[in-house]
């Protein structure tokens, strides 16, 4: 199944304008040097899967708004089957997730851990029938889950440790490039293609793909920060200066509310991408 499917006109909900500006996108950023390659710079850090998944947020948004609404009007058919709608594409949402956030690897370590105990019953069966070529097989049937298994398990582990230096809502300056940005999302680590990896050189980075990863919407003027997106994924600005996520946003990626210091934060304490 694919949003396509379950909404042809996905991109189209809301305001078109809004949602199709050419310069509106969101980028993938994290803190690394590009030892100084003066062919590099901030487009190859642009990221159509995050674009994509925001602008899906979006869909979700404007979908239960459009229940509350039809709910108020007593329009109780149209509010069920946009529910039905909300539904389906929730549980598209989670299925995604889980297929590249780590939950999955969770239970394919259990589904292996499963397996190698059914396995190993099958490997003294075949020792005590004297089938020894069967139980070499099986033997190296075992071991290949159980790395497998591991390799799993450390990945879900991963995924539930993760320590995110930055938070969302949080005004950040890029390392290298200098663009001022907002973090609206955030990877325990790079959930990108394999091309997108490829183009963003992360493999020059001291850990690789196994560090978050943080999506980022750009302020493409000086001054106060202005990208259409912001009203949408925040209530407005802290005493601090920096952004107040909205319910939803922090329930998507699991974060605690913020609480500003009573000491705002000094200029050297700003983060950076």
């Amino acid at each position: 199944m694919s949003f396509a499917s379950i909404f042809p006109s996905l991109f189209l909900t809301g305001n078109p304008n809004i949602l199709r500006g050419g310069n509106l996108r969101v980028e993938a950023g994290w803190l690394f040097s590009k030892g100084g390659n003066q062919e590099w710079d901030a487009s190859h850090e642009r990221s159509e899967n995050a674009n994509e998944d925001i602008l899906i947020f979006f869909f979700q948004l404007d979908l239960a708004t459009r229940v509350q609404y039809a709910l108020n009007m007593e329009q109780y058919d149209i509010a069920q089957q946009l529910r039905n709608k909300l539904t389906e594409v929730e549980e598209e949402v989670i299925r995604q997730q889980e297929a590249t956030r780590g939950s999955s690897s969770k239970s394919e370590a259990q589904d292996k851990a499963l397996s190698i105990i059914r396995l190993r019953a099958d490997l003294q069966n075949a020792i005590e029938n004297e089938n020894y070529a069967m139980a070499a097989q099986l033997r190296d049937q075992i071991s290949k889950l159980e790395a497998e298994s591991l390799a799993a398990s450390a990945k879900a582990l991963a995924y539930e440790n993760a320590q995110y230096a930055f938070r969302l809502g949080q005004k950040v300056s890029h390392k290298i490039f200098g663009y001022q940005a907002v973090v609206c999302g955030m990877d325990p680590t790079c959930c990108e293609s394999s091309s997108w990896m490829e183009t963003a050189q992360v493999e020059k980075l001291s850990r690789g793909t196994n560090q978050p990863f943080y999506q980022a919407v750009l302020n493409h003027v000086q001054g106060r920060f202005d990208h259409p997106y912001i009203s949408f994924l925040f209530y407005g600005a802290d005493t601090a200066g920096d952004f107040i996520p909205i319910k939803q946003l922090r329930e998507k990626y699991n974060r605690p509310r913020h609480e500003v210091p009573i000491d705002p934060p000094d200029e050297d304490s700003k983060g950076n991408l």
